[in-house]
């Protein structure tokens, strides 16, 4: 069952990617643009990554979200068609989807219990976290403590996006009475 869960979860993901390439509404691209969001954060929670799927679901399904939505406030609702067809960037996408495919040739089966983060690095931190910090929950005492810059990071990014939604906002009233005077 959960194989075909993530199946599913993986053909919904390259369905969305199509269907957002070939797509020339702007707002439809950033509402399937949430939805891949939304999709990639349910494939974290399959593979028991709730504190990844948290955050692809705020940053990529919110504030990513709400920020290309006030961007389309500002400029053209469709995209501008092109000139001609070029095969460059669809080489380059091919090339790079092969390096990164040949790149996880080596990699150990997911879950393996023979990877060094399952061998070396989990077993440390199960032996350290109740003597150094003290903390019930493993993965709060990690994300509070031992990656703490980390965390202060991706709180940062947060908060500028936040902010730079603010700032969109706030600017948008202004133009919009400014663009209907000027009419």
């Amino acid at each position: 069952m959960e194989l075909a869960l993530t199946l599913f979860l993986f053909v919904a993901l390259v369905a969305t990617a199509i269907a957002m390439a070939f797509i020339t509404r702007l707002f439809a691209v950033v509402i399937l643009s949430g939805v891949f969001s939304l999709l990639s954060a349910l494939l974290f929670i399959t593979m028991d990554a709730v504190d990844v799927a948290f955050t692809e679901a705020a940053v990529g399904g919110g504030i990513s979200s709400i920020l290309m939505l006030g961007t389309i406030a500002l400029t053209a609702r469709t995209e501008m068609k092109q000139g001609k067809f070029s095969l460059i960037p669809l080489a380059v996408v091919f090339m790079t989807g092969s390096v990164l495919i040949y790149g996880t040739i080596d990699m150990p089966n997911f879950g393996s219990a023979d990877t060094p983060a399952q061998q070396y690095v989990g077993l440390d931190y199960i032996k350290r976290t109740p003597k150094e910090i003290d903390v019930p929950n493993i993965v709060t005492a990690v994300l509070a403590s031992y990656r703490g810059f980390d965390t202060l990071g991706e709180v940062a990014v947060v908060f500028t996006g936040g902010l730079g939604v603010i700032l969109l906002i706030s600017g948008l009233g202004r133009r919009r009475s400014r663009n209907r005077k000027e009419r």
